[in-house]
């Protein structure tokens, strides 16, 4: 792409010889390009200035082939300020923004954006205010500015929305502004606010017969549905997209839609045919020139690897998205590398690095995740709904006088109507929202309860006096790969306590980590393992987080913290019965009977109450399914009769 020039600063309230003496300028700066524009571009150009259309629609008919074509757009943008056609002027400023932003120069294009709105602001010019608000919005969300994103979205929305008969233009543009709103949402975690969102334009764009949209939308809900582990159904939407995009041909929406695949396959353990993707796609993306999917793919391909097992290809790969990502500011990017490099050095045991690489980004999310901005975006939603509930009040203010006036006879009878249809409502509506709150609040007390029964204080007082226990015997490493272990479980606790439900391969994980770290001060004693048939899939399985602990530290500090001898608990997912999954946890302590008689006799008694929370809030999650959950507590014993351990069976529903 040749861009050579600066930007000449349009005041945001200026008079048209300004204006004119702005493009006058930015005509000399570029008076050496004029020489490379060919004849026949410049007789369409003066056409169409002279035809001067007022819809971008109108231009696309023309200058769609060449938009991207940065000479052409300065030339069309300078000829257009010469003639004083401000919607060439804009349009052309646009294009130009759009190239820009392709190329992740995210500045420039945000002058250019911001030009190109200021240029039409004067002369009322509604659907180029629109469609620049809503590029502005597209570079702001790209550089993280939320607040600023999503300002210039609702100004866009509030425009179109005022238009009594919009044209399908402006209906496009409409929809593009509420794309970035449900961009939004994903960006701030609220993906289920955003899949409905994108859901609605499916539909909106579906009635406009623009199929690219349509691709790009079921893309935007593949990307959502798998940040909340349903890879099943992302993939089902990243191969709609592929499909509608087939007809298309845009290969923006090939590399992104394939780009997700490839990610979703990762997490399923598909690594051989996501490095495929990767690889096929990346050319695509070298000859587009956007730097942030560039960047991206590479780190993609650098986590692919990780998984693989080829430390080097890894190290290689995410070093080169870094690189890019740090000179093009690209923030998420650089804390998705940087979290990468932390578990690739954990991985070869040099935790010095990793906890460099794992500092790296949590100083990048911090930049990222600004209190600041989130308490604008959730202010700023607010006042939008508030705003639209003032004017439908309004409005059926006004519609009641009319009625009045007409029904003046009447008054009384229709005054006292309204007032017990009003407190009908008002009656019904409390007992709905206290029936509601109710069972909020039993929701938020259990989840509240399980994160207090995980986060158990001698589980966190023992563990700490560990690491100090390493310290002082001057044992680094063991310190270091304690710690590492300790803060990632207590991450994967924090996460998983504010989702209701995760794939079983994550709750897996997360109870790995703990009897790792609790078989560390059993002097390694406990021979744990994990066996999950062969006809389960856990990355599809979804369970209640945080469901597995309560029981494994039962079977610890009950049935083997008192025996002598070889000690070992068994985890076994298996499907046994149709539309349930059986997770039981067999340990070969010494029984209930005399682990509470054991119990019975200590001065200090460990108050067990994470069993009786699991119990609610599987019955909880159970509501869902037509099937119920089980619970079931066997006692074991050897040929001799004497107790051998205890087993936990749980039958949870997955249909």
């Amino acid at each position: 792409m040749s861009v050579h020039f600066k930007i000449p600063c349009i005041p945001s309230i200026f008079n048209k010889t300004s204006l004119i003496f702005c493009f006058c300028i930015f005509l000399l700066i570029n008076e050496t390009n004029a020489q490379v524009i060919s004849k026949n571009f410049k007789e369409t150009t003066e056409s169409l200035i002279s035809k001067a259309p007022q819809s971008y629609s109108d231009l696309e008919l023309v200058l769609k082939p060449i938009q991207r074509d940065t000479s052409l757009m300065r030339y069309f943008a300078n000829a257009s300020a010469k003639k004083n056609y401000y919607v060439g002027v804009s349009y052309a400023l646009n294009m130009l923004g759009i190239a820009y932003r392709d190329y992740a120069q995210y500045n420039k294009a945000l002058k250019l954006h911001q030009m190109a709105l200021d240029t039409v602001v004067q002369y009322n010019n509604t659907e180029s205010q629109i469609y620049s608000l809503s590029m502005l919005s597209t570079v702001y969300r790209q550089t993280v500015a939320i607040p600023s994103a999503l300002d210039c979205a609702q100004k866009a929305i509030d425009l179109a929305e005022a238009i009594e008969q919009p044209s399908i233009d402006i209906k496009r543009s409409l929809n593009y502004s509420l794309n970035s709103i449900g961009q939004i949402y994903r960006t701030i975690g609220e993906f289920d606010l955003a899949v409905d969102n994108f859901q609605k334009l499916i539909v909106l764009e579906t009635e406009l017969g623009n199929t690219r949209a349509v691709a790009m939308n079921y893309k935007d809900i593949g990307e959502c549905l798998e940040a909340q582990g349903k890879l099943e159904e992302a993939l089902e939407n990243y191969s709609k997209s592929i499909a509608l995009n087939e007809k298309v041909g845009s290969n923006r929406i090939h590399v992104e839609a394939y780009l997700g695949l490839a990610h979703t396959y990762v997490h399923q353990g598909k690594i051989r045919e996501a490095l495929d993707i990767f690889d096929s796609i990346l050319e695509i993306a070298n000859d587009l020139g956007d730097k942030k999917i560039i960047s991206e793919i590479n780190i993609n391909i650098g986590w692919a690897q990780i998984q693989n097992n080829n430390f080097e290809e890894a190290n290689y790969y995410l070093n080169k998205g870094l690189e890019m990502a740090k000179k093009y500011n690209l923030l998420t990017e650089m804390e998705e590398a940087y979290s990468f490099l932390a578990d690739l050095w954990e991985t070869q045991d040099d935790f010095k690095k990793s906890k460099e690489f794992f500092m790296e980004a949590a100083q990048v999310e911090e930049r990222i995740s600004n209190d600041r901005n989130k308490r604008y975006v959730a202010d700023l939603i607010s006042r939008s709904e508030t705003g639209k509930k003032n004017n439908q009040i309004q409005v059926l203010a006004k519609e009641n006088e009319i009625i009045n006036l007409k029904l003046r006879r009447n008054q009384n009878t229709l005054l006292i109507s309204a007032l017990l249809v009003c407190l009908v409502t008002l009656l019904l509506y409390i007992l709905y929202r206290q029936t509601q709150l109710k069972s909020d609040k039993k929701v938020l007390t259990l989840e509240q309860s399980m994160l207090r029964s995980q986060m158990n204080p001698h589980f966190l007082f023992n563990s700490l006096n560990s690491i100090k226990h390493y310290i002082i015997n001057n044992e680094k490493k063991n310190a270091v790969q304690y710690l590492n272990k300790f803060s990632k479980l207590m991450r994967k606790i924090l996460e998983s306590s504010s989702i209701r439900e995760i794939p079983l391969a994550e709750e897996l994980e997360t109870v790995s980590l703990y009897m790792n770290i609790e078989n560390i001060r059993f002097s390694n004693e406990i021979d744990f393992e994990i066996i999950v048939d062969k006809d389960v899939d856990p990355h599809v399985i979804k369970i209640p987080s945080l469901i597995l602990q309560p029981f494994l530290e039962n079977a610890l500090w009950h049935g083997l913290s008192s025996k002598e001898g070889d000690k070992s608990i068994i985890l076994q997912i298996s499907k046994e019965k149709k539309g349930h999954v059986t997770i039981s946890i067999t340990d070969n302590g010494v029984g209930r009977e005399a682990a509470e008689k054991l119990k019975e006799s200590k001065v200090l008694k460990r108050k067990s109450v994470g069993i009786d929370i699991t119990k609610e809030r599987l019955a909880n999650f159970s509501k869902e399914y037509q099937n119920t959950f089980e619970l079931e507590i066997q006692d074991l014993f050897d040929k001799q009769g004497k107790a051998s351990g205890t087993r936990i069976l749980m039958h949870i529903p997955t249909t």
